[in-house]
C-alpha cells in the first residue's frame, strides 16, 4: 500500500510539473514581460531584507556582514531607551493620524464630486488642476510653500492688507504639522482620485436610474449607490496606508523641517538619515527601520483579520 501511495504521488507531482510546463510555453511572453518586475522585487526589495542583519551586529563597514560582532538585541534596548527616539516616535504616530484621518477620505470626496460635473470639458480641466502637483518634486513643492509662508510671501501680503503682523509660520512649532498635513493632501489628492473615478466608472448605471425613478435626489445616490460600490476599493486602500501608516516619506519632511521645529517634526526617517547616514550608527538605525518594519506588519495584519472578520473584504 505504501508503494502505491508513492507511485500515486509521484504521478501527481509529474502531471503537475507537466501542466506548469505546459502553462509556461503556451504563455512565455506573458511571463517574458513580467519578468523585468519580478527581478525589481527580487533585487531591489528581497535581497537588501539580508541586510537587516546588522540590527544584531555591532557592524563595521572594514570586517562586513559576516565579520562584524554579534550583539544581539543591545540596539534594541537602546532605542527605547533613548530619550530622543520617544519624541520621534511620538512625531511620526501623530503626523501619521493627521494624514491618516485627514489625507485618506480627501480623494474620495474629490472623485465623488468629480463625478457629479456634468460638463467635460470642465471636469478635465479640474482633473488635470488637481494631478499636476504629483508629478512635482518634493524640493520644488517645499520651495513654493516657504515662498507663500516667507515674511514678503502672499500669505503675510495678505495679513498686513488686514492690519494683522506677520507671521514666521515655517519657524512656528504650531503650523509645521498642519502645514505638512495640507501640502500632502494637496499634492496627492488628484494622483489618489484617479482609483476611484475608475471604480466609480464601474458602476451599472442601471443602478442610478433605478434610483431616480423612486424619487432619489443626487445626495441619496451618492449615499446608497455610490459609496456602498466603493467599499471594497476603499477598504483595500485603507489596509494599504495603515500598512504603510509609519511612512511619512523622508522628502517631504526633511524640505520642510527647519531648527526652529525639529521638536515637532523629526520623524523616523528623518531620525535614521541623520544617525545612520551623517554619524555612521548603521546598526542602530537598522534596528529603527526594522522596528518600524515590524509594526507596518503587526498593523496591517490586525487590521486586515478586523476587516475580514466585519465586512468580508480583505487583502489576504
Amino acid at each position: 500500500m505504501y508503494e502505491n501511495y508513492v507511485e500515486l504521488k509521484a504521478d501527481r507531482q509529474s502531471t503537475v510539473s507537466r501542466k506548469a510546463f505546459r502553462t509556461l510555453r503556451s504563455q512565455w511572453m506573458l511571463y517574458t514581460m513580467a519578468l523585468p518586475g519580478v527581478l525589481y522585487f527580487i533585487l531591489f526589495k528581497y535581497v537588501p531584507l539580508l541586510g537587516s542583519v546588522i540590527a544584531f551586529q555591532d557592524f563595521q563597514i572594514l570586517n562586513g556582514i559576516l565579520k562584524s560582532p554579534w550583539v544581539g538585541l543591545k540596539h534594541f534596548e537602546f532605542m527605547f531607551a533613548y530619550p530622543d527616539f520617544v519624541l520621534v516616535l511620538k512625531n511620526t504616530l501623530l503626523l501619521g493620524t493627521y494624514q491618516l484621518v485627514f489625507g485618506f477620505p480627501a480623494p474620495i470626496i474629490l472623485a465623488i464630486l468629480l463625478n457629479e460635473v456634468r460638463a467635460m470639458f470642465l471636469k478635465k480641466t479640474i482633473q488635470t488642476f488637481f494631478y499636476l502637483p504629483h508629478f512635482l518634486s518634493w524640493v520644488i513643492v517645499g520651495g513654493i510653500i516657504f515662498e507663500l509662508l516667507s515674511l514678503g510671501g502672499f500669505v503675510n501680503t495678505l495679513r498686513t492688507w488686514f492690519g494683522a503682523e506677520p507671521v514666521l509660520y515655517m519657524q512656528r512649532e504650531t503650523f509645521f504639522r498642519t502645514i505638512v498635513v495640507l501640502s500632502s493632501v494637496w499634492k496627492e489628492l488628484g494622483w489618489g482620485a484617479i482609483i476611484y473615478l475608475a471604480a466609480i466608472a464601474g458602476i451599472n448605471p442601471s443602478l442610478y436610474e433605478a434610483a431616480k425613478v423612486d424619487g432619489a435626489n443626487r445626495f441619496l445616490q451618492i449615499w446608497y449607490i455610490t459609496l456602498p460600490s466603493l467599499l471594497p476599493t476603499i477598504i483595500i486602500l485603507l489596509l494599504l496606508k495603515i500598512g504603510n501608516f509609519l511612512e511619512l516619506g523622508f522628502d517631504h519632511i526633511y524640505v520642510l523641517l527647519t531648527p526652529s521645529t525639529t521638536a515637532v517634526g523629526d520623524i523616523i526617517d528623518t531620525y535614521v538619515y541623520r544617525t545612520g547616514i551623517l554619524e555612521g550608527q548603521y546598526s542602530f538605525t537598522t534596528a529603527v527601520g526594522l522596528f518600524k518594519s515590524i509594526i507596518g506588519f503587526i498593523l496591517l495584519y490586525g487590521c486586515n483579520y478586523i476587516s475580514k472578520k466585519t465586512t468580508q473584504q480583505g487583502l489576504f
